[in-house]
């Protein structure tokens, strides 16, 4: 980690939980200080080994972004990664994405990326899914008014829950395509190496962009 340590913005701190954390706990982001510039900020959650952010990064070098995992080990990766590939405008917080609004400032965020999150299907694990009533006030709160969420995932169920809870709390939802590679999204789509796998196995990928509303939701 310590080859790394100017890309990583955060780490959690383990001596708090997380409910405590989100409550008490505020170390926010300086983006001019961290990044040097004023460019606009984007974030993905549950980044892996940073695939998708690294291309994107190099593909929009005039937006910055930030990269969750909360795994370390995953996260050392995706960092060794972008820094071998000289990418400047990506930073990493190793942390959970319950306590998001203690690093990151309110309304400061232009997207929200969720690739292939884990679609837990189990009744009893509903709150950790990343489309839950759980985390979408998170992301409603990052977000600028207009802001979105792009989403992809090779589960239908999950998608079609994901879609629900977009419109439950308010989002927009829009860009949908339950078959990614042969709509007419594929051509700006940044492929991951877990989503060639299932794709090159016939399996279609689900996408959808959720659009936040330009007044406050409620949780």
């Amino acid at each position: 980690m310590e080859q790394c340590k100017d890309l990583l913005a955060a780490r959690g701190r383990p001596c708090l939980n997380l409910k405590e954390a989100a409550e008490n706990f505020r170390a926010l982001l300086d983006y001019p200080a961290l990044f040097g510039n004023d460019n606009p900020v984007e974030l993905e959650v549950g980044c892996g080994n940073g695939g998708f952010i690294s291309e994107l990064a190099r593909r929009n070098p005039d937006t910055n972004y930030l990269a969750v995992e909360v795994c370390s080990n995953v996260i050392l990766t995706a960092m060794e990664n972008c820094k071998r590939a000289g990418i400047s405008n990506v930073r990493f917080l190793n942390i959970p994405a319950e306590i998001l609004p203690c690093y990151i400032p309110a309304c400061s965020v232009e997207t929200v990326y969720l690739n292939f999150s884990t679609p837990l299907p189990e009744t009893s694990r509903e709150r950790q899914r990343l489309t839950s009533s759980r985390f979408l006030p998170i992301y409603d709160a990052l977000l600028k008014a207009g802001g979105k969420i792009v989403q992809k995932t090779d589960s239908e169920e999950f998608f079609d829950y994901s879609l629900a809870k977009f419109r439950e709390h308010g989002f927009e939802v829009g860009e949908v395509t339950r078959d990614l590679h042969r709509s007419e999204y594929a051509k700006e789509n940044i492929v991951t190496e877990y989503e060639k796998n299932f794709s090159e196995k016939g399996m279609p990928i689900f996408r959808a962009v959720a659009v936040k509303p330009n007044h406050a939701l409620r949780g």
